[in-house]
């Protein structure tokens, strides 16, 4: 009996072929080694394989540095672009980890993914309000008293509900998506040592600097600006996942149900956060517009930005609620917050907000990889 014939391999995408490339002539080199965990990783391997590249574009922040510093960057005849080839790997391997895989051609046109999920959120909360709620509620001003307020124009349990069943599908999706990254990349033998290096790594965003003097966003020139926006986006939105895991405590252990009063823990905590989310973002976008257009990837402009605009769009409306709240123009705010909320969570294993569960992960294995072994 004659065996079977392996299966025929998908051809490599031009993204994995360039990337290749591209550490092929860096791991000769090695002239960049100190800017970044990305060329220590390199320098453990002589082949690399899809798996490699793909842990090794997760592992990079962006910043550019090797791109200003590359004697064989473009014009050179090599063209060598490790920051523009590593966003485009970055990027396919988003969608080839997806879960479940018939959503991940959401990454090729995530701009207008996040577009339409945003206005179809929008449209579908206020519709559905519309249709199921009295008038008076939508467009009446409320009592701010527990069990009123945001609650007489959408259910509680209504609320609650679309909520975590919309979050538990989005960190099932994450989780399984994970896994896949993990999987596809090795075995590692980590230690509880290495992941509270990649925590200490994430949380402070050591990478995001080069060789510790900042980003090359526009031209040649280091700045930190991108780290710190970046900071206040994350923490921003820490502090708003506290303000609800905090009314959580609130409403369904202690039994104190929400509008919660502005000098409230869980008001304070969102107000800090909501800032931090606008501030981040827009600063952000704007860098992300003013940037070099050189060691960037175009085709990836839609998927950086439609997160950032997301993002910043729920941190407005939210804030804005705190100021409608004693208002008619309370009901349609919250359905907008709402519905971008939703949108929110539906897309978020299918956008770039991957990239920071990716990161983490090569994170870890870049930690273990560099320990030591007995």
């Amino acid at each position: 009996m004659m065996p079977e014939s392996p299966a025929p391999q998908a051809p490599e995408s031009q993204a994995t072929q360039d990337a290749r490339r591209a550490m092929e002539v860096c791991n000769a080199c090695r002239y960049c080694e100190g800017f970044c965990a990305v060329f220590p990783a390199m320098e453990l391997h002589r082949d690399f394989a899809k798996a490699d590249l793909s842990y090794l574009a997760n592992l990079c922040h962006g910043c550019k540095g090797c791109y200003y510093a590359c004697q064989y960057a473009p014009p050179h005849e090599f063209g060598i672009n490790v920051a523009k080839s590593l966003a485009e790997l970055r990027q396919e391997s988003y969608g080839h980890y997806a879960w479940p895989q018939a959503l991940s051609g959401a990454f090729e046109r995530n701009g207008l993914i996040t577009a339409l999920a945003m206005s179809g959120g929008i449209a579908a909360v206020l519709l559905l309000t519309l249709l199921l709620q009295q008038s008076a509620n939508m467009f009446g001003v409320l009592p701010m008293t527990p069990g009123a307020g945001f609650y007489l124009i959408i259910p509680k349990a209504v609320m609650t509900l679309t909520a975590l069943a919309a979050f538990a599908f989005a960190l099932l999706a994450l989780a399984v998506g994970f896994r896949n990254f993990w999987k596809e990349s090795g075995p590692a033998k980590v230690s509880f040592g290495d992941i509270h290096q990649a925590l200490k790594d994430a949380a402070s965003l050591r990478y995001l600097g080069g060789a510790g003097h900042g980003c090359n966003d526009k031209d040649g020139a280091f700045s930190n600006q991108r780290r710190y926006l970046h900071h206040l986006m994350a923490y921003g939105f820490l502090f708003c996942f506290a303000a609800t895991s905090v009314g959580a405590v609130y409403d369904l252990l202690l039994g104190w149900p929400a509008p919660y009063p502005l000098a409230s823990l869980p008001v304070l905590l969102g107000m800090i956060g909501g800032a931090g989310i606008i501030v981040g973002c827009a600063g952000l976008l704007w860098l992300k517009m003013a940037a070099d257009r050189d060691p960037q990837a175009p085709s990836l402009l839609g998927a950086d930005t439609g997160l950032l605009l997301l993002l910043l769009l729920i941190a407005i409306t939210g804030l804005l609620l705190l100021g409608l709240r004693s208002t008619s123009a309370l009901g349609v705010a919250l359905c907008i917050h709402l519905g971008l909320v939703l949108s929110f969570f539906l897309t978020m294993p299918y956008s770039k907000f991957v990239h920071g569960l990716y990161r983490f992960g090569a994170l870890i294995r870049y930690a273990a990889n560099q320990r030591p072994h007995q």
